[in-house]
């Protein structure tokens, strides 16, 4: 069955015409495509918006460099999504706490959300919640294939963003951007589409080593005497204004 015959028909949505409250989680299909990387960015970005959020750290597998918990120690909440309630968390935290929540799902946590969402997406559209399902794509067609995944499940329950993370140099996205069901999938979701530029290892690894975020670099802040040099200090300043530039020009999928 393609994308297109597994769709339905979009899902009603409440009367306001604002969201109340925002859930953004990442598509948590393959590993290692760069979901924290991108959430990482996405939490300074929102922090300098003056956005009050919480952070979830769903990836029940991670080691702990790696995790949220790694680089927000104290500020992400770790919930093991694997408990007959786990994804819960979702409206439980925004009950009395802030208006939207940061939430990394690991790889493999498909079946958790795509249940949980079967069963409460109706409740959580009725008290205002709107949801961001964040896909990462590397030129690596298992992370094209997740995200089509994810879709066929959530279909119109959540608006899209989709991140072309460049993971290696000189990066071939031409499965995501040639293949027939890729295309449908633009075609039917009109997914936001957020390009994330190769980094150079020299900064990349030291940084994930000390739990340093790009903000922390480029503001010369991070634990790391590696990541003092200029030109690192440079490169991460250039990471950060090209990926908030993105953001500014689609805030209505992560603010209320």
């Amino acid at each position: 069955m393609s994308l297109a015959e597994s769709i339905s028909a979009p899902v009603a949505r409440p009367v306001q015409q604002s969201p109340l409250k925002r859930v953004i989680l990442t598509m948590g299909g393959k590993g290692g495509v760069g979901k924290t990387s991108f959430v990482l960015c996405l939490a300074e970005w929102l922090k300098g918006q003056g956005a009050e959020f919480t952070m979830l750290d769903l990836d029940t597998e991670n080691k702990s460099r790696g995790s949220l918990k790694h680089y927000f120690e104290g500020a992400a909440r770790k919930v093991d999504i694997h408990t007959p309630a786990g994804l819960d968390a979702f409206i439980d935290c925004l009950d009395d706490g802030p208006k939207v929540i940061l939430a990394d799902m690991g790889a493999g946590s498909g079946w958790v959300a795509h249940e949980w969402f079967d069963t409460m997406f109706e409740s959580a559209q009725e008290m205002g919640i709107a949801f961001t399902a964040v896909g990462i794509i590397t030129p690596d067609p298992a992370s094209v294939e997740s995200v089509l995944s994810w879709a066929k499940a959530l279909q119109h329950k959540v608006q899209y963003v989709i991140v072309e993370n460049e993971a290696v140099l000189h990066a071939d996205f031409s499965y995501w951007r040639l293949t027939e069901q890729a295309e449908q999938f633009r075609q039917i979701f009109n997914p936001i589409t957020i390009p994330m530029k190769y980094r150079l290892p020299d900064l990349e690894n030291p940084a994930r080593q000390y739990g340093a975020t790009l903000g922390e670099v480029a503001a010369r802040r991070s634990k790391a005497p590696e990541l003092e040099r200029s030109s690192l200090v440079a490169r991460a300043q250039g990471y950060q204004r090209q990926i908030f530039q993105d953001l500014d020009r689609s805030k209505e999928l992560f603010l209320v």
